[in-house]
């Protein structure tokens, strides 16, 4: 008889991760429970904050799992291990990669229309780095945004003040550059950008060219050549094509929070998850600005410009745009075999 872990983790594995990175790992034990671990080759340790996002990452997942489990017949409970990532391990010996987030079981359960719903929500939802369509999203779903982080103790803002909005925007954009001229965030960079559809397609994860909305061969040239942002016409040239897909922007969205512990990381990714879920359901389309987050320059330039106080423990660590957009194309994703240690069938 098949396990339920098969079904389980063909969904699950539709979970955002930063640069689609993919790195959780499900080691199953048996029909009723399993390991998560993080696979530290998947891990962005160049990026300031990129170790702690491994452990908002895995609460991204956490959060999707228990959707998916849901409407599968199970909820799920958890044995978590906050124990701090380290991504010198690789160094000292490259097999040992998959760092313990802790175990999950499942626990049956009747599924209900809402819990169909939910899974096919989850599913549907993408990052959609389309332009905007200038609109301002109702009050009804940022107070629905407000009241998920409340629950956990965090705190959503958002801004539709213009100025405001184009001024983080811009710091966005100069982000990329600054990140640029730092030798390992570029190759760490460079190495999850896919510069074709057979590329992305053939690896199933990464940026590919096709989802940021740029030319292929453009994108290549421009990070592989990260001097030519400097050279005034074809630098000019390189951020036009960047802020294209900018346009129409009109609200910006954060979560402030605690920030410091492993624990608090995890249950800042599922803050996240269940807002980018609220939103997504309600037709809210969404950007995660995470190198603003990551950049000391730029957060910092982020945190004056939007009178954010990171005092005693708390940081806004989360910055998006929302909105509404066309469809985004479709990220690639590895096959469930991929994540999966032991036998889910």
């Amino acid at each position: 008889m098949a396990s339920p872990w098969t079904d389980i983790i063909e969904d699950a594995r539709h979970y955002p991760s930063p640069h689609n990175s993919q790195p959780i790992v499900v080691g199953v034990e048996d029909d009723r429970t399993a390991t998560v671990s993080y696979d530290l080759r998947r891990g962005l340790p160049a990026e300031s904050f990129g170790i702690p996002f491994g452990h908002v990452c895995a609460g991204v997942f956490l959060a999707g799992l228990a959707v998916v489990a849901r409407a599968h017949g199970f909820t799920v409970t958890e044995t978590l291990d906050h124990t701090p990532m380290d991504f010198e391990r690789l160094t000292r010996d490259p097999d040992d990669h998959l760092h313990r987030l802790g175990s999950v079981a499942l626990v049956p359960h009747v599924v209900t229309d809402d819990d169909r719903e939910a899974l096919a929500g989850f599913l549907a939802r993408r990052s959609s780095r389309r332009p905007y369509d200038h609109t301002l999203v109702g009050r009804e779903a940022v107070a629905a945004a407000e009241e998920i982080a409340a629950a956990s103790g965090h705190r959503f803002r958002s801004t539709d003040d213009r100025s405001v909005v184009d001024e983080i925007v811009r710091v966005n954009q100069e982000t990329l550059f600054d990140d640029l001229r730092n030798d390992a965030v570029h190759d760490e960079i460079l190495h999850w950008l896919r510069f074709s559809k057979r590329q992305a397609a053939a690896t199933g994860d990464g940026l590919s060219a096709e989802t940021m909305l740029m030319p292929g061969p453009v994108l290549r040239v421009a990070m592989e050549h990260r001097g030519l942002w400097d050279v005034p016409v074809l630098g000019a040239v390189f951020r036009r094509v960047y802020l294209a897909t900018m346009r129409g922007v009109r609200q910006l969205g954060w979560l402030e929070g605690p920030f410091e512990t492993a624990a608090d990381h995890v249950e800042a990714g599922r803050v996240f998850m269940r807002i980018w879920l609220e939103l997504s359901r309600r037709g809210v389309a969404l950007h995660p600005f995470g190198t603003v987050i990551t950049n000391p320059r730029s957060h910092a330039a982020f945190v004056d410009r939007a009178g954010v106080d990171e005092s005693d423990g708390r940081m806004a660590w989360m910055l998006f745009r929302f909105g509404r957009s066309a469809p985004p194309p479709v990220a690639h994703r590895r096959p469930a075999a991929a994540m999966t240690v032991g036998s889910a069938s």
